[in-house]
């Protein structure tokens, strides 16, 4: 008897596996979505509703995980995402974000397995967040599972663990500040060593101008510095036929000292002209800084539980982004609804190409 069922059960799994690629088949005549965004709620609300022990909800939640991507992979997805831990989950107790934890690296520890679906199409994990406040073992895990897969190119599995978009964004803010800055100190040094400004040139070896003479010139410019910056023209002209004059009388220096210094003096202010005209932040400076930089951004969003708040995922990527809710629980997400996901991107995907074009 129990023969019988193992038999009849591999032939309806053989079915169901044939019947699947060809539905996908069919999927696959029309435009194939990149990449698909998950948020997996209701891992909690599964277990209660299902009287599951402690944890019962995630487990069910991570073999959903696996079964979505297997439909995603074999549908020609290339990128899948999904938002694992929120950097807002760490205010829940103690105990349950410690269960959490040990859980994510024993899952983590199972993708890596030979015969897990990561090595069987040659999927390659990104971990993404702010993964400094994860516990010492899971990020032992995940630079191990980071480093263990980064020769696979077929498929990317992004997780977004101690992640919110807020902190993305804001993170790539910065980042690219620091771009800027690094940019201008390399400019400037580009410049000293070009010869931007020549001393030999301008008399400051000492051959040319003495101490005293040069003392004045840097008197000269701090005092020029000072001025409002509307001096200009007629007004700056004025304030080096002052300086000329004095020197002049109280120096006795010559023409050609006089006039050195001068020259200084403009090319100073202009340097100072160059320095304010301080690179501008961009947009594609920001995207370059996003955690995200590493896939385009997702075709669908698909959040389970028919909610239909973002929660902080994605914000910056999810612009011209459709999403999906369907009712179902995380761990009760099933073919259908992928299928359902892809039909209606595929319906709307001239609209939303277009839309993204926009942006």
């Amino acid at each position: 008897m129990q023969k019988n069922r193992g038999i009849t059960d591999n032939l309806l799994g053989g079915l169901y596996c044939y019947l699947r690629k060809c539905l996908f088949g069919v999927l696959s005549v029309g435009p194939v979505p990149s990449h698909i965004a998950f948020i997996m709620d209701g891992n909690r609300r599964y277990a209660k509703k299902r009287n599951l022990a402690e944890g019962g909800g995630h487990r069910a939640g991570f073999a959903a995980l696996l079964s979505i991507l297997r439909y995603c992979y074999e549908l020609g997805v290339k990128y899948v995402s999904v938002y694992a831990f929120s950097i807002d989950n760490f205010r829940r107790k103690p105990k349950d974000v410690q269960y959490l934890m040990e859980l994510m690296r024993e899952k983590i520890d199972e993708l890596l397995q030979q015969e897990s679906i990561i090595n069987e199409y040659g999927v390659r994990l990104l971990f993404i967040g702010k993964l400094q406040l994860l516990t010492e073992p899971v990020r032992v895990a995940v630079e191990k599972a980071m480093r263990v897969t980064a020769h696979n190119n077929q498929r990317v599995l992004i997780i977004c663990i101690a992640y919110t978009s807020t902190d993305e964004i804001a993170r790539a803010v910065q980042e690219s500040c620091k771009d800027k800055s690094d940019e201008i100190q390399a400019s400037k040094v580009a410049n000293v060593s070009n010869g931007a400004i020549p001393r030999t040139s301008l008399g400051l070896n000492n051959n040319g101008i003495d101490l005293h003479f040069q003392d004045s010139c840097k008197d000269y410019l701090s005092a020029t510095k000072d001025c409002s910056t509307v001096l200009e023209g007629v007004e700056v002209a004025r304030e080096k036929d002052v300086f000329a004059h004095n020197a002049k009388k109280h120096g006795n220096y010559s023409e050609a000292e006089i006039t050195t210094c001068n020259e200084l003096v403009e090319i100073t202010e202009e340097s100072k002209y160059k320095e304010d005209e301080i690179p501008s932040i961009k947009l594609v400076d920001i995207e370059k800084n996003i955690y995200m930089a590493v896939a385009p951004d997702p075709d669908i969003l698909i959040r389970t539980s028919g909610e239909a708040r973002l929660s902080n995922f994605l914000l910056w990527q999810t612009s011209a982004c459709p999403l999906y809710s369907p009712a179902a629980l995380w761990p009760e997400i099933g073919l259908r609804h992928l299928v359902w996901a892809v039909l209606n991107f595929q319906r709307h995907h001239f609209y939303l190409e277009k839309k993204k074009k926009q942006f």
